[in-house]
């Protein structure tokens, strides 16, 4: 059973079909389905935004396809200052620039054909700007509750693959990198720079996971490398059916942080961005990670906080604590 660019081979299940009738909603995707579901919303909360049906497009898959919520105006913006900081006409502090493990090993063009990702740009005013950009708070509200803070940005530049399929993002979930609970009241925006299919290396998530437990993530044994911090889940049971989400310049997906995702290998010859912010309400709290599953992440972010700043007293929740910013409410545990 699968789903390819939008379209269910002959013996998928109904849900599935119902998951692809939402991608294709417009203007604001949500469920069609007649089924009857709990009237208890675990996942969402009432704030008179999301219908009823999105809701539980919600709760039963862990994810939301808003069409055409950033506009194009906003998008270039975004597009160009990022081309700054490739080019390093700007700096920004904090900012942390990563390289595709294939394409870094190459001689190094001081442009975007070797920046993988950009993470952190909480200092960046133009790049932070789409963090606080009202249509996507509000919707980010129906997650968070009215307290938001902005915890993690990332402008997602993946390149043409080098040959070695290291342009994929191993099936992931978000909270493994994360020291902050409850993890109902965290969500992801994540909104297409331009159209994004299976061409290009879209989103693919597994429906319904967000219900499911933090698994361990370990860096996948794949041939070709992987690039750093690219965790993926251990377990990963590959025969479980996916939904590749093909989107449209503008379109938004909200998701769950336990929700399984990541994305293939972009096959073209140009580059496929995507910005996005983590929120998370700021009522939640910081927890220990010390004897979890998510040591290893800890290790790794320490290394680098040493690696760059001299810092070795840190811990992930300090690092957290350092970038995260109030967007809307009052800051209160974050």
């Amino acid at each position: 059973m699968q789903v390819h660019d939008g379209n269910v081979t002959p013996g998928s299940s109904g849900r599935l079909t119902i998951i692809q009738r939402h991608l294709t909603a417009v203007p604001l995707s949500g469920q069609v389905s007649t089924a009857n579901y709990p009237t208890k919303f675990c996942y969402t909360l009432d704030n008179n935004l999301l219908t009823t049906e999105q809701r539980h497009f919600y709760e039963e898959n862990g994810f939301l396809v808003i069409k055409n919520l950033v506009s194009s105006v906003d998008i270039e913006s975004f597009r160009k200052q990022f081309e700054k900081l490739c080019k390093k006409e700007i700096t920004i502090p904090g900012l942390l620039i990563m390289r595709d493990v294939a394409i870094a090993k190459s001689e190094y063009v001081p442009d975007q054909k070797a920046v993988t990702k950009i993470q952190d740009f909480q200092e960046d005013p133009v790049l932070f700007s789409y963090c606080s950009l009202p249509q996507i708070v509000k919707y980010v509200e129906c997650f968070t509750g009215p307290n938001v803070m902005a915890m993690h940005t990332m402008l997602i530049n993946k390149p043409p693959d080098a040959g070695k399929k290291s342009s994929r993002h191993p099936m992931h979930q978000d909270l493994h990198y994360f020291p902050f609970r409850p993890a109902d009241r965290i969500v992801c925006a994540w909104t297409a720079m331009e159209r994004i299919d299976r061409t290009n290396g879209c989103l693919v998530v597994v429906p319904g996971t967000h219900k499911g437990v933090l698994k361990q993530h370990d860096y996948p044994e794949w041939e070709g490398g992987v690039n750093k911090m690219y965790h993926g889940v251990r377990d990963y049971d590959l025969s479980i059916p996916r939904v590749h989400l093909v989107m449209e310049k503008g379109d938004t997906v909200f998701f769950h942080p336990l929700l399984i995702h990541g994305s293939g290998m972009n096959r073209t010859a140009g580059f496929r961005k995507a910005i996005s912010c983590h929120y998370a309400g700021a009522d939640c709290n910081y927890i220990d990670v010390k004897g979890t599953s998510q040591e290893n992440i800890e290790k790794e972010v320490m290394e680098v906080a040493y690696m760059r700043y001299g810092l070795s007293d840190l811990t992930l929740k300090d690092v957290w604590m350092i970038k995260s910013r109030i967007i809307k409410g009052e800051r209160t545990n974050l």
